[in-house]
């Protein structure tokens, strides 16, 4: 069991913002204390600057006093979490936790390690224990643009990335029917992703709902077409014209050597080499 640290400070921000001192939840009512508490807990253990932080609690409206201010916002935090929790340094602030207890930065470390065990048996399992961290949109009740504009977006573009790979995993060991339902609330969440739709193609032909796929497909394409004012990439118009030509979607098997999608002719790249890649037009 991964330890943790001795006073039990835990940080979950992918969702409803929940903190908790050994076990023991911790309300923050302030907005501020909020964005303070999740900025920090995005670099735990290491030191935030004045600025940043600034930064991210104010974003354009920041107080002429705004180092004064952070520092009696750290102040009602360490009333909150234990005074040893916070540390001031020369031009920031410290949170004393260790990255496996704030749910964002385990996250992304258990993705860290699928990533190196790629192609093993415990490449799925790991990037299911990541997935299943999430509980909601990230940082859900906590105002700032900086979290909501970069850290959000990054966040979230790992986990769809990571959520494409598990529905790829399962489509080649031959549980396909496991992936719709979530490949198909993600792809209504994200019509313009085209790696995700490509998935759910694929992933719905493997089931022999074909009728179903073609479907998507045009939600998909009035989708990019009314948003973007292009066509589809190349290999979702592949995936289409085999559809309607019978000709089942990623047929062939990977290879036992390099653990890729089989190529031929009519086959759409789903393959470890650009998977997270640019996709091409």
């Amino acid at each position: 069991m991964r330890e943790r640290t001795a006073a039990g400070l835990t940080v979950g921000v992918l969702g409803l913002m929940e903190v908790a001192v050994d076990g023991r939840p911790v309300p923050l009512t302030t907005g501020r204390l909020r964005t303070l508490l999740a900025v920090l807990a995005l670099s735990a253990p290491a030191p935030v600057s004045m600025q940043r932080l600034s930064e991210a609690v104010w974003s354009d409206a920041q107080p002429r006093s705004s180092r004064r201010s952070l520092q009696i916002y750290a102040a009602r935090l360490r009333d909150a979490l234990g005074r040893e929790r916070i540390e001031t340094r020369q031009d920031g602030l410290l949170l004393r936790a260790d990255p496996g207890d704030v749910d964002a930065l385990r996250f992304e470390r258990t993705l860290h390690r699928a990533s190196a065990e790629r192609g093993s048996p415990r490449e799925r399992p790991l990037i299911q224990e990541a997935l299943a961290l999430w509980r909601g949109r990230p940082f859900e009740g906590v105002a700032s643009r900086w979290l909501e504009e970069v850290q959000a977006p990054r966040l979230t573009e790992r986990y769809l990335t990571a959520l494409e790979r598990r529905a790829e995993l399962d489509i080649l060991a031959g549980r396909a029917d496991d992936t719709v339902p979530e490949l198909a609330e993600w792809v209504t969440r994200h019509p313009l992703r085209e790696s995700l739709c490509l998935r759910l193609l694929v992933a719905l032909d493997r089931c022999g709902r074909q009728a179903e796929a073609l479907r998507w497909y045009g939600r998909i394409r009035a989708a990019i077409t009314r948003e973007l004012g292009v066509e589809p990439n190349r290999e979702l118009r592949r995936a289409h014209a085999d559809l309607l030509a019978g000709r089942p979607l990623g047929a062939a098997v990977p290879s036992q050597a390099q653990g890729r999608w089989g190529h031929r002719h009519g086959q759409y790249g789903l393959n470890r080499s650009n998977l997270f890649g640019s996709p091409s037009r």
